[in-house]
């Protein structure tokens, strides 16, 4: 079974999936697994201790590979990527907001 245009999400085809199905299997992979770290640092990490962030990380990174099977037929990446785009914002946002209230004080 080969992928097609009809049947994958458009980032797996940008990446190849269907000219190459291992490297492009690995490379949506990669591209999953760094916005999913960027997502969570963004939006849910804490300070937390060394180990415990180990753990984290370890299952975060495990976890996306049956987000990567997902991510072949449905908008795994681009739901990550408008994710990290509202939280990149909000970040901005929060950052000015909190620039202006020390300067008004």
């Amino acid at each position: 079974m080969s992928a097609t245009g009809e049947d994958s999400s458009p980032i797996a085809l940008l990446l190849g999936i269907n000219e190459h199905p291992v490297a492009g299997f690995f490379l949506l992979y990669l591209v999953i697994t760094v916005l999913t770290i960027l997502v969570y640092q963004l939006g849910f990490a804490k300070k937390l201790p060394l180990l415990k962030s180990a753990v984290i990380y370890i299952l975060l990174i495990l976890g996306c590979f049956p987000l990567t099977f997902f991510g072949i037929g449905l908008p795994v990446a681009e739901g990550l990527l408008c994710a990290a785009a509202v939280l990149i914002i909000y970040k901005i946002r929060l950052h000015q907001s909190k620039k202006n209230k020390a300067e008004h004080l």
